[in-house]
């Protein structure tokens, strides 16, 4: 850290975030405007961007900082479901054998898991992996900070008898009624580095099959679903398997980044920009469901984000804003849950995190700070439930149910690019003279952290003053009330911002 910045006052770091924005803040695009009427025809819009979401390995859950930064994101999405890997994984506990290689089970620590979920009113999607180590083929460990076990079983028999043992002893603690409510998704990327059988795909049916029946063994209520690939692949095969063995399925699942290739999502050379990469391959998923044998399987995308690499001018910035509102606009109607990876950066992927911004995946920085992706979806959960279509790229319209109007706005630039300011008329046609908006924004100025981070020299460990600097220039401010006069709203927009605007 820069010693400079020490002394510094809370105020003082305030002020000189306040002059952190990009020169290119001064170039301005030409005024948009936008018609929209209030009393079209609208679609149903439920919020499937914010039903679910990813977080470190199983273990982290009894973490008091990972509970923390669950509450938080559940006091402002109200999410049902939360995923994480390597439930199987040796420091859980679950899986032994005896001196005579017979199975032992203990659920000591998978019970303290799920019972914290529950506790916060958030049930798990429950990723099947990855293989204890008396159980595996080969001890082939991933190079995950963690070193989870990637074989196959050594025993399909066995690893099927796991499955069942485990869902069994939900069932008896937790209930069906309760249990029938939750996932089970069988592995993970099982097409690339985190699956060694070989061939993959083939000994991945096996893996699945296994699991599979033996859920339903279990319960037919119990919900499980696969094939849980990464770069979006596998899904047709998956489900002619699934058809022609007459193997259990009720639900697919698959994954994609922003910055994964055209050739490993699509298998094409085309140049696919990161903010048209997740949608393509979730509508690419989709149509492949649609004509398969299985046309009304649902949709779980369970994992997306812009990047799969940690990038502090993406995951950190503001940037995330209007990328998040522009990928609902796209993806809407495609997927029945698109879970967000993750929600925290209470994550040990790389190793233990060394300083609160360093692009982490989540929507809470390292200390319980939110980041502008978090008042993301803070903002665009007052969305409603029903969406009226508009001619703009840029702009969500939407009716709650008491008949109350929400828009979300962004000005959406790529992250090497500072973007522009963007005037906007948006013009509603139908509303009553003197209405009221109640407007909030996420910009570099107003919910982002960063500027402040980046103006106290960027310390590895900040000091409990600067921890609270930080959180409160992460606050969103309160909502600016204006008035549509003559059925217009103006707003300037800076670049990279997301604008949340609620008629009253």
């Amino acid at each position: 850290m820069h010693r400079r910045f020490v002394s510094l006052s809370l105020a003082g770091w305030l002020l000189l975030c306040l002059h952190c924005s990009p020169a290119a803040a001064q170039d301005t695009q030409p005024p948009q405007v936008i018609e929209v009427d209030t009393q079209a025809p609208s679609h149903p819009f439920p919020h499937f961007w914010e039903q679910m979401f990813g977080s470190g390995r199983a273990i982290l859950s009894l973490r008091e900082s990972y509970r923390d930064d669950l509450r938080e994101v559940k006091a402002v999405t109200d999410f049902d479901y939360i995923r994480f890997h390597a439930i199987f994984h040796d420091e859980v506990g679950l899986y032994d054998e005896d001196a005579a290689g017979h199975p032992v089970y203990n659920f000591s620590y998978i019970d303290q898991i799920y019972d914290g979920l529950l506790q916060n009113h958030v049930r798990p999607f429950v990723e099947l992996s990855f293989m204890p180590k008396k159980l595996a083929a080969a001890n082939n460990l991933h190079p995950f900070w963690y070193k989870q076990n990637v074989a196959p079983p050594k025993d399909y028999a066995r690893w099927g008898a796991l499955i069942e043992a485990f869902a069994q002893h939900l069932v008896d603690r937790y209930g069906i009624d309760e249990v029938s409510q939750w996932y089970f998704e069988v592995w993970n990327e099982p097409n690339i580095d985190f699956w060694t059988g070989d061939p993959k795909e083939a000994t991945y049916y096996q893996l699945y099959d296994a699991a599979a029946r033996a859920i339903k063994n279990v319960s037919p209520r119990l919900r499980v679903g696969g094939p849980a690939t990464a770069q979006a692949a596998w899904v047709d095969r998956f489900i002619r398997h699934c058809a022609e063995k007459n193997v259990p399925v009720d639900f697919v699942s698959t994954h994609v980044y922003g910055n994964d290739t055209s050739q490993d999502v699509f298998g094409i050379s085309e140049s696919i920009p990161l903010d048209k990469m997740i949608c393509r391959a979730v509508a690419k998923v989709h149509s492949q469901i649609k004509s398969s044998a299985r046309p009304d399987l649902p949709l779980i995308w369970s994992e997306f984000n812009a990047v799969y690499n940690n990038d502090t001018n993406i995951e950190d910035s503001p940037f995330m804003g209007p990328w998040l509102g522009d990928t609902i606009h796209q993806c809407d109607g495609l997927a029945e849950i698109m879970s967000y990876w993750d929600f925290s950066d209470v994550f040990e992927e790389q190793g233990v995190i060394k300083k609160p911004f360093y692009g982490g995946f989540g929507l809470m920085a390292e200390g319980g700070i939110p980041k502008p992706i978090f008042n993301a979806f803070k903002l665009l959960h007052h969305l409603g439930d029903q969406r009226i279509d508009v001619a703009s790229d840029s702009m969500l319209v939407t009716r709650r149910a008491d008949g109350s109007l929400v828009l979300a706005v962004w000005n959406f630039s790529r992250p090497d690019d500072p973007g522009r300011i963007v005037n906007m008329s948006i013009h509603l046609k139908g509303v009553a003279p003197n209405r009221q908006a109640e407007i909030s924004q996420v910009d570099a100025q107003h919910g982002s952290a960063l500027d402040a981070y980046r103006a106290m020299g960027s310390p590895i460990s900040p000091t409990a003053q600067q921890y609270a600097a930080l959180k409160k220039a992460a606050e969103l401010p309160p909502a600016r009330v204006q008035t549509i006069e003559n059925g217009t709203i103006a707003l300037t927009l800076p670049p990279k911002s997301l604008f949340l605007i609620e008629l009253r």
